[in-house]
Protein backbone atom coordinates (compact mmCIF):
# COMPACT_ATOMS: atom_id res chain seq x y z
CA UNK A 1 0.00 0.00 0.00
CA UNK A 2 2.89 2.34 0.82
CA UNK A 3 4.39 1.79 -2.62
CA UNK A 4 1.05 2.56 -4.28
CA UNK A 5 0.62 5.81 -2.31
CA UNK A 6 4.17 6.88 -3.14
CA UNK A 7 3.66 6.19 -6.85
CA UNK A 8 0.29 7.96 -6.85
CA UNK A 9 1.88 11.02 -5.23
CA UNK A 10 4.54 10.91 -7.93
CA UNK A 11 1.81 10.98 -10.59
CA UNK A 12 0.14 14.00 -9.00
CA UNK A 13 3.48 15.80 -8.68
CA UNK A 14 4.26 15.04 -12.32
CA UNK A 15 0.96 16.59 -13.40
CA UNK A 16 1.72 19.66 -11.31
CA UNK A 17 5.28 19.97 -12.54
CA UNK A 18 4.31 19.61 -16.18
CA UNK A 19 1.59 22.26 -15.85
CA UNK A 20 -1.16 19.89 -16.96
CA UNK A 21 -3.20 20.43 -13.80
CA UNK A 22 -3.12 24.19 -14.30
CA UNK A 23 -4.14 23.78 -17.94
CA UNK A 24 -7.04 21.53 -16.91
CA UNK A 25 -8.17 23.98 -14.24
CA UNK A 26 -8.18 26.89 -16.69
CA UNK A 27 -9.84 24.76 -19.37
CA UNK A 28 -12.78 23.56 -17.30
CA UNK A 29 -13.33 26.92 -15.62
CA UNK A 30 -13.25 28.62 -19.02
CA UNK A 31 -15.84 26.22 -20.43
CA UNK A 32 -17.95 26.67 -17.32
CA UNK A 33 -17.98 30.44 -17.78
CA UNK A 34 -18.38 30.20 -21.54
CA UNK A 35 -21.73 28.41 -21.40
CA UNK A 36 -23.76 31.17 -19.68
CA UNK A 37 -21.66 33.85 -21.41
CA UNK A 38 -22.62 32.59 -24.87
CA UNK A 39 -26.26 32.34 -23.79
CA UNK A 40 -26.15 35.88 -22.39
CA UNK A 41 -24.56 37.29 -25.55
CA UNK A 42 -26.88 35.48 -27.99
CA UNK A 43 -29.60 38.20 -28.05
CA UNK A 44 -26.99 40.88 -28.73
CA UNK A 45 -25.44 38.88 -31.53
CA UNK A 46 -28.81 38.31 -33.17
CA UNK A 47 -29.62 41.99 -32.76
CA UNK A 48 -26.44 42.92 -34.62
CA UNK A 49 -27.20 40.41 -37.36
CA UNK A 50 -30.80 41.59 -37.69
CA UNK A 51 -29.64 45.03 -38.83
CA UNK A 52 -27.54 43.52 -41.60
CA UNK A 53 -30.16 40.96 -42.64
CA UNK A 54 -32.93 43.57 -42.66
CA UNK A 55 -31.37 45.03 -45.81
CA UNK A 56 -31.91 41.65 -47.47
CA UNK A 57 -35.53 41.51 -46.40
CA UNK A 58 -34.98 38.99 -43.61
CA UNK A 59 -36.45 39.69 -40.19
CA UNK A 60 -35.14 38.12 -36.99
CA UNK A 61 -37.57 38.09 -34.10
CA UNK A 62 -36.57 38.80 -30.52
CA UNK A 63 -34.50 35.98 -29.01
CA UNK A 64 -35.16 34.95 -25.42
CA UNK A 65 -32.50 33.08 -23.45
CA UNK A 66 -32.76 31.27 -20.12
CA UNK A 67 -31.02 28.56 -18.09
CA UNK A 68 -31.97 25.95 -20.70
CA UNK A 69 -30.03 27.90 -23.34
CA UNK A 70 -26.94 27.84 -21.15
CA UNK A 71 -27.23 24.15 -20.25
CA UNK A 72 -27.73 23.27 -23.89
CA UNK A 73 -24.47 25.09 -24.55
CA UNK A 74 -22.84 23.09 -21.74
CA UNK A 75 -23.60 19.80 -23.47
CA UNK A 76 -22.34 21.22 -26.76
CA UNK A 77 -19.03 22.33 -25.25
CA UNK A 78 -18.20 19.43 -22.92
CA UNK A 79 -17.13 17.14 -25.83
CA UNK A 80 -14.38 19.66 -26.64
CA UNK A 81 -13.27 19.61 -23.00
CA UNK A 82 -13.13 15.80 -23.07
CA UNK A 83 -11.09 15.83 -26.28
CA UNK A 84 -8.64 18.32 -24.74
CA UNK A 85 -8.39 16.12 -21.64
CA UNK A 86 -7.59 13.02 -23.69
CA UNK A 87 -4.99 14.94 -25.73
CA UNK A 88 -3.30 16.01 -22.50
CA UNK A 89 -3.28 12.60 -20.82
CA UNK A 90 -3.06 10.03 -23.61
CA UNK A 91 0.67 9.89 -22.96
CA UNK A 92 0.33 9.01 -19.28
CA UNK A 93 1.75 5.53 -20.00
CA UNK A 94 3.59 6.06 -23.27
CA UNK A 95 5.70 8.87 -21.82
CA UNK A 96 6.94 6.43 -19.17
CA UNK A 97 7.73 3.84 -21.83
CA UNK A 98 9.80 6.31 -23.82
CA UNK A 99 11.72 7.54 -20.76
CA UNK A 100 12.02 4.00 -19.35
CA UNK A 101 11.19 5.35 -15.88
CA UNK A 102 8.90 2.46 -14.99
CA UNK A 103 11.67 -0.11 -15.16
CA UNK A 104 13.48 1.34 -12.15
CA UNK A 105 10.33 1.49 -10.02
CA UNK A 106 9.27 -2.03 -10.94
CA UNK A 107 12.69 -3.43 -10.10
CA UNK A 108 12.36 -1.82 -6.67
CA UNK A 109 9.29 -3.92 -5.96
CA UNK A 110 6.36 -1.85 -7.24
CA UNK A 111 3.69 -4.28 -8.46
CA UNK A 112 2.56 -3.74 -12.03
CA UNK A 113 -1.12 -3.71 -11.18
CA UNK A 114 -0.43 -0.78 -8.86
CA UNK A 115 0.94 1.20 -11.80
CA UNK A 116 -2.27 0.66 -13.75
CA UNK A 117 -4.40 1.37 -10.68
CA UNK A 118 -2.56 4.59 -9.79
CA UNK A 119 -2.63 6.03 -13.29
CA UNK A 120 -6.27 5.01 -13.80
CA UNK A 121 -7.27 6.55 -10.47
CA UNK A 122 -5.49 9.78 -11.39
CA UNK A 123 -7.36 10.02 -14.70
CA UNK A 124 -10.67 9.24 -13.02
CA UNK A 125 -10.14 11.84 -10.29
CA UNK A 126 -8.98 14.57 -12.65
CA UNK A 127 -11.84 14.00 -15.09
CA UNK A 128 -14.40 13.91 -12.28
CA UNK A 129 -12.99 17.04 -10.62
CA UNK A 130 -12.75 18.95 -13.89
CA UNK A 131 -16.15 17.90 -15.18
CA UNK A 132 -18.04 18.72 -12.00
CA UNK A 133 -16.08 21.97 -11.58
CA UNK A 134 -17.27 23.00 -15.05
CA UNK A 135 -20.78 21.92 -14.09
CA UNK A 136 -20.61 23.89 -10.83
CA UNK A 137 -19.39 27.09 -12.49
CA UNK A 138 -22.17 26.91 -15.09
CA UNK A 139 -24.73 26.10 -12.41
CA UNK A 140 -23.65 29.08 -10.31
CA UNK A 141 -23.85 31.57 -13.17
CA UNK A 142 -27.18 30.17 -14.31
CA UNK A 143 -28.58 30.46 -10.80
CA UNK A 144 -27.46 34.10 -10.71
CA UNK A 145 -28.88 35.11 -14.10
CA UNK A 146 -31.83 32.74 -14.44
CA UNK A 147 -33.42 29.81 -12.58
CA UNK A 148 -31.94 26.30 -12.80
CA UNK A 149 -35.21 24.94 -11.43
CA UNK A 150 -36.85 25.47 -14.80
CA UNK A 151 -34.59 22.84 -16.39
CA UNK A 152 -35.71 19.23 -15.96
CA UNK A 153 -33.46 16.18 -16.10
CA UNK A 154 -30.29 18.18 -15.43
CA UNK A 155 -28.68 15.76 -12.96
CA UNK A 156 -29.25 12.53 -14.95
CA UNK A 157 -28.13 14.24 -18.15
CA UNK A 158 -24.93 15.38 -16.44
CA UNK A 159 -24.27 11.94 -14.94
CA UNK A 160 -24.70 10.36 -18.38
CA UNK A 161 -22.05 12.57 -19.92
CA UNK A 162 -19.69 12.12 -17.00
CA UNK A 163 -19.94 8.33 -17.37
CA UNK A 164 -19.28 8.57 -21.09
CA UNK A 165 -16.08 10.46 -20.26
CA UNK A 166 -15.10 7.67 -17.85
CA UNK A 167 -15.54 5.17 -20.70
CA UNK A 168 -13.29 7.19 -23.00
CA UNK A 169 -10.61 7.29 -20.30
CA UNK A 170 -11.02 3.55 -19.70
CA UNK A 171 -10.32 3.00 -23.39
CA UNK A 172 -7.31 5.30 -23.12
CA UNK A 173 -5.89 3.18 -20.28
CA UNK A 174 -6.55 -0.06 -22.17
CA UNK A 175 -4.83 1.07 -25.36
CA UNK A 176 -1.99 2.60 -23.35
CA UNK A 177 -1.19 -0.84 -21.94
CA UNK A 178 -1.30 -2.30 -25.45
CA UNK A 179 0.66 0.31 -27.40
CA UNK A 180 3.90 2.19 -26.86
CA UNK A 181 3.13 5.30 -28.90
CA UNK A 182 0.99 8.32 -28.02
CA UNK A 183 -0.43 8.61 -31.54
CA UNK A 184 -1.58 5.00 -31.56
CA UNK A 185 -3.41 5.43 -28.26
CA UNK A 186 -5.20 8.50 -29.60
CA UNK A 187 -6.05 6.78 -32.87
CA UNK A 188 -7.52 3.65 -31.27
CA UNK A 189 -9.41 5.59 -28.61
CA UNK A 190 -10.94 7.94 -31.15
CA UNK A 191 -11.53 5.09 -33.57
CA UNK A 192 -13.37 3.05 -30.94
CA UNK A 193 -15.69 5.94 -30.14
CA UNK A 194 -16.30 6.48 -33.86
CA UNK A 195 -17.15 2.81 -34.39
CA UNK A 196 -19.60 2.94 -31.48
CA UNK A 197 -21.14 6.03 -33.07
CA UNK A 198 -21.53 4.25 -36.41
CA UNK A 199 -23.09 1.21 -34.73
CA UNK A 200 -25.45 3.59 -32.94
CA UNK A 201 -26.85 4.61 -36.32
CA UNK A 202 -28.36 1.13 -36.60
CA UNK A 203 -31.85 1.46 -35.06
CA UNK A 204 -31.74 -1.89 -33.26
CA UNK A 205 -28.36 -1.11 -31.69
CA UNK A 206 -28.80 2.58 -30.90
CA UNK A 207 -30.22 2.08 -27.40
CA UNK A 208 -27.25 -0.10 -26.39
CA UNK A 209 -24.41 2.08 -27.64
CA UNK A 210 -22.47 4.18 -25.09
CA UNK A 211 -22.44 7.03 -27.61
CA UNK A 212 -26.18 7.38 -27.01
CA UNK A 213 -25.22 9.08 -23.74
CA UNK A 214 -23.99 12.03 -25.80
CA UNK A 215 -27.66 12.75 -26.58
CA UNK A 216 -28.38 13.41 -22.92
CA UNK A 217 -29.40 17.01 -23.64
CA UNK A 218 -32.75 15.51 -24.71
CA UNK A 219 -33.49 15.04 -21.01
CA UNK A 220 -33.43 18.81 -20.53
CA UNK A 221 -36.43 19.38 -22.76
CA UNK A 222 -38.37 16.27 -21.77
CA UNK A 223 -37.75 14.58 -25.12
CA UNK A 224 -36.42 11.54 -23.23
CA UNK A 225 -36.36 10.05 -19.76
CA UNK A 226 -33.44 8.55 -17.86
CA UNK A 227 -35.03 5.14 -18.37
CA UNK A 228 -34.49 5.56 -22.12
CA UNK A 229 -30.74 5.44 -21.44
CA UNK A 230 -30.86 2.38 -19.13
CA UNK A 231 -29.38 -0.02 -21.70
CA UNK A 232 -26.60 2.32 -22.80
CA UNK A 233 -25.76 3.11 -19.15
CA UNK A 234 -25.49 -0.60 -18.36
CA UNK A 235 -23.36 -1.33 -21.44
CA UNK A 236 -21.12 1.64 -20.68
CA UNK A 237 -20.59 0.51 -17.08
CA UNK A 238 -19.74 -3.02 -18.25
CA UNK A 239 -17.34 -1.70 -20.91
CA UNK A 240 -15.56 0.47 -18.33
CA UNK A 241 -15.17 -2.47 -15.96
CA UNK A 242 -13.91 -4.79 -18.70
CA UNK A 243 -11.39 -2.21 -19.91
CA UNK A 244 -9.94 -1.77 -16.43
CA UNK A 245 -9.88 -5.50 -15.72
CA UNK A 246 -8.11 -6.59 -18.89
CA UNK A 247 -5.65 -3.69 -18.74
CA UNK A 248 -3.92 -5.28 -15.72
CA UNK A 249 -3.06 -8.69 -17.27
CA UNK A 250 -2.04 -6.98 -20.52
CA UNK A 251 0.32 -4.67 -18.66
CA UNK A 252 1.66 -7.61 -16.61
CA UNK A 253 2.81 -9.26 -19.81
CA UNK A 254 4.13 -6.10 -21.45
CA UNK A 255 7.82 -5.88 -22.27
CA UNK A 256 9.08 -2.55 -20.94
Amino acid sequence: MRAFVAFFKKEIYESLRSGKLLILLCLFVAFGVMNPAIAKLTPYLFRMLSEELAESGMVITEVTVDALTSWTQFFKNIPMALIAFVLLYSGIFTGEYAAETLVLMLTKGLARYKVVLAKSLLLFMLWSAGYWLCFGVTYGYNAYYWDNGTVSGLVPASVNWWLFGVLVLSLTVLFSTLLRHYGGVLLLTGGSVFIMYLLGLVPKLEAYMPTSLMNSAELLVGAATWGDFAESLAVTAVCCTVCWLISVPIFNRKQL
